[in-house]
């Protein structure tokens, strides 16, 4: 990790946080501006987006050290706004369905490009060593698929591909591995280390096909912009029949039970659960969210993040602004001044114990995968306490539930027992 991914984690820490007026607090208002943010963060995350395509340009006209690790810095970049905006895929059924495209994982590369021998992938997926980049067709069970032309369309089309959820062709973490390459240090320290030959013309490529490993990761680039443009325009104040218009016509209680279900589903089943649990109690590298980059402490935090950002009604934008309004903590202090402050209290824990996730990756260079190493109690327990952290932030969130008389919460566990 370089010292310019490293202030997007310290700069969002240290804002002070600023209150909306709680007195102008209605549940209208809060809805609206949570739509705001969301607005605000998917907007970021398409601009962020577009330089990742600019920076991939450049990288793909000149290979060098030097273009491959600034094109890897704007993925780091690209990450800060996408991870906050997760918040909103729990309760809205039109992210959720949307989200796959850009951000699912784990994922068998192999369906992509060349792997190492020995690597591990999902038993029985056809896909899991298909190898588009090598290959003009690919054969799966009694299908065989022409990928001559890499296009967006094409890898869109090749997500699931046989039926399988590891096979993801597309989204922030096909760029990813196309950009670091795997990461053959187990719990040991260190990334994936592609190199940019891997993307030269000529006789300077290396591990061959480099013309279709340029057209895969710039067709993957441009459906990440497409994707972003659209979910952008959902939340677009001002667009007709677009999802903006359709939540802010529901009741406003349906809106804010909404943004509670999300925050709380996000904060306990997801990162608490699949994120964190999951490969702690594996000890598995292969279920580490951004496995490619050694960036996943940084995910987590920004996942965290956005769930405070709903919380506090505040956005940290990618131009260095501020965006503020409306919050469910503005409303809780309306109704319960002592206990908004507790349930605050939980989000502060909270945040803080995840980002000592970030602190040992930047600061001590221990990153989450040596932390779920079996041996690192020391590390374990870190991560454990931020699983508590996050179950008694999800408590709070039931909380609010309860002082605004918000019904059938009922956050998504993904099944883990906290």
């Amino acid at each position: 990790m370089t010292p310019s991914s490293r202030a997007f984690a310290f700069s969002v820490c240290s804002l002070s946080f600023v209150s909306f007026n709680a007195a102008a607090a209605t549940p209208e208002q809060v809805v609206e501006h949570y739509a705001d943010v969301a607005h605000a963060v998917y907007s970021d995350s398409h601009t962020t987006a577009i330089q990742l395509d600019v920076a991939i340009d450049a990288l793909i006209e000149q290979p060098s050290a030097q273009t491959l690790a600034t094109a890897k810095l704007a993925w780091l970049a690209a990450r800060v706004p996408y991870q906050q905006s997760e918040v909103f895929r729990f309760g809205n059924a039109i992210v959720d369905d949307w989200e796959g495209q850009l951000n699912a994982w784990p994922l068998d590369e192999g369906l992509i490009d060349y792997v190492a021998q020995d690597y591990q992938y999902e038993l029985g997926n056809d896909g899991a060593v298909a190898n588009i980049v090598a290959n003009d067709s690919l054969r799966i069970g009694h299908d065989v698929l022409d990928v001559k032309q890499i296009t967006p369309e094409l890898i869109a089309s090749l997500n699931e591909l046989g039926g399988s959820e590891a096979n993801v062709a597309s989204g922030y973490h096909a760029i990813e591995f196309l950009l670091w390459g795997q990461d053959l240090n187990g719990t040991n320290s260190g990334a994936g280390n592609r190199s940019y030959t891997d993307f030269a013309y000529e006789a300077s490529c290396t591990n061959d096909n480099c013309d279709r490993r340029r057209a895969y990761l710039k067709a993957a680039s441009e459906l990440l912009i497409t994707d972003l443009a659209w979910m952008e325009n959902q939340w677009a104040e001002g667009v007709s029949n677009n999802y903006r218009q359709t939540l802010l016509s529901e009741s406003s209680e349906n809106g804010l039970r909404k943004m509670l279900f999300g925050m709380g589903s996000l904060s306990l089943g997801e990162l608490a659960g699949e994120r964190m649990k999951v490969a702690l109690e594996a000890n598995s590298t292969e279920d580490e969210h951004d496995c490619f980059s050694d960036n996943t402490h940084n995910s987590h935090y920004y996942n965290e993040q956005g769930i405070y950002n709903v919380f506090t009604g505040t956005y940290s934008r990618a131009d260095g602004s501020t965006l503020n309004g409306p919050s469910l903590f503005d409303m809780v202090k309306q109704s319960n001044p002592e206990k908004a402050n507790a349930i605050k209290s939980d989000f502060d824990s909270a945040r803080s114990a995840v980002f000592k996730l970030v602190e040992s990756a930047e600061v001590n260079n221990v990153h989450f995968d040596q932390l779920i190493d079996s041996n690192n109690t020391a590390g374990h327990q870190m991560i454990n306490d931020a699983i508590a952290a996050l179950v008694q932030q999800t408590r709070g969130i039931e909380s609010i539930a309860g002082l605004l008389e918000i019904s059938n919460l009922n956050p998504d566990s993904a099944d883990h027992q906290f």
